[in-house]
């Protein structure tokens, strides 16, 4: 097995005890390997350190665990480096969906312009981050984790020559939950889930493309909408799915069911960052009395994202390091795998993983139905990781005019205007 150094930026955060978790639950995979927690919070940084270690003890994993805030010595050196962090945290993310709802349209971390502005924060964190990869760890792969991971992966392909792929569950989830809703076994779902995140859907073949049990699903799908679902989020997926004969991602529903969800949205009192920093204190709280334990164990419950995470990001780091040849979703340049958008875009698509790196499996087109809005989606990434990058104001609301949830000027200026103030801490002058 590989014995590898990696660094994870954004050691010190909520979901970091579940991520080494992951690494120990799969440390035969990496044996003898050291994983360096890195972070802006040194006394976080060093709870988490500390849980990870007992953890790794008590579980008998063969992980060297070591924390540092200083990012280039986390970096030196490195095989790998997996990201995850939210500037500005979920203060932040509040003011990206606060201040969108208040001008009547969606706010939400990766969609619309709630989630052009998280990119604009991760991305000029970004920069630096790879300029120290190119610095110390050069061959180095970058396994991005932060959102939206398709903006930020475009960003650093298009103008880093660190090796980048971004990840998320989505592909594999997306098809699970859309048959449990409908009340089917979601182990016996089948589909190969493609084009951008967050905005992916399953490929149409000539044998009926997603399957159940081996038989096309969406007429089993049609089948359920004629006999009555009760839950107007469950039956609005499935009937997206039955209409446009192809499994959605979830997050579609802020595109074909706008109004619905911007209701929704006005409707709750608190926000989904507010809900989550309600609760931040608990988990903590948690990873605290599990420090104290003989044999520490994460409760699903009390620890955010759950026991497990960014367990992709781990399967797809064992797949390179231990060249696997396996297959798994992922974010990377197109490079002709999918014919509807340019060979630069960043996709997400089934990819070969191995020794060799990450590649896309060619050969699948999106839907008909739903090519425009995922061409109009390309199109803003593209932007909008430009923007992020190097660009200045113009380019930015230029950038931020071409969401499909934001589409008229004078909207846009306000938005921008706003949201800059809000995050000026976490951005670049040219931006402001």
């Amino acid at each position: 097995m590989a014995q590898v150094k990696l660094a994870y930026i954004g050691g010190g955060s909520t979901r970091a005890p579940g991520t080494v978790a992951s690494f120990i639950r799969q440390a035969a995979n990496f044996a003898g390997s050291e994983i360096v927690l890195q972070d802006l919070d040194p006394e976080k940084l060093d709870l988490v350190c500390c849980l990870s270690r007992k953890m790794a003890e008590a579980q008998g994993a063969d992980l060297k665990i070591t924390a540092t805030t200083d990012r280039l010595r986390a970096l030196d050196g490195c095989d790998g480096v997996l990201s995850s962090y939210r500037p500005g945290g979920f203060a932040a993310r509040y003011q990206d969906e606060r201040i969108p709802l208040s001008h009547g349209v969606v706010g939400q971390e990766t969609q619309g312009a709630g989630g052009f502005f998280m990119a604009l924060r991760a991305i000029h964190v970004a920069r630096g981050l790879v300029a120290d990869m190119e610095r110390v760890c050069p061959d180095a792969t970058l396994f991005n984790y932060t959102n939206p991971v398709n903006i930020v992966a475009q960003a650093v392909a298009d103008h880093s020559p660190i090796k980048v792929v971004s990840l998320c569950e989505g592909p594999i989830v997306f098809p699970r939950e859309i048959a449990e809703l409908a009340g089917l076994d979601p182990n016996k779902v089948s589909a190969v889930m493609l084009g951008l995140n967050h905005a992916c859907w399953s490929a149409q073949d000539d044998s009926g493309g997603a399957t159940y049990d081996g038989q096309p699903i969406i007429p089993m799908l049609a089948r359920k909408l004629e006999e009555g679902i009760a839950d107007d989020w469950a039956r609005r997926w499935i009937t997206l799915a039955v209409q446009m004969n192809s499994l959605p991602a979830s997050y579609m529903k802020y595109y074909y069911f706008e109004r619905e969800m911007l209701t929704e949205l006005q409707t709750k009192p608190t926000t989904r960052a507010q809900d989550i920093l309600a609760d931040v204190p608990s988990y903590w709280q948690h990873y605290r009395e599990q420090l104290d334990a003989a044999n520490p164990v994460l409760e699903p419950a009390l620890s955010r994202g759950g026991i497990f995470e960014l367990e992709v990001a781990v399967d797809v780091m064992d797949a390179v390091f231990n060249d696997k040849n396996e297959i798994w979703p992922t974010n990377v340049v197109n490079a002709g795998a999918i014919r509807d958008f340019p060979d630069s875009r960043v996709v997400e698509v089934p990819c070969l993983v191995n020794a060799q790196g990450v590649r896309p499996i060619a050969g699948d087109r999106v839907p008909p139905g739903v090519r425009g809005l995922l061409s109009a989606l390309g199109e803003y990434q593209q932007l909008a990781a430009d923007a992020a990058w190097d660009g200045n104001r113009q380019d930015a609301v230029r950038a931020l005019i071409s969401n499909p949830l934001v589409r008229t000027l004078p909207l846009a200026q306000t938005l921008y205007d706003e949201l800059a103030q809000a995050h000026r801490d976490h951005l670049p002058e040219r931006l402001w």
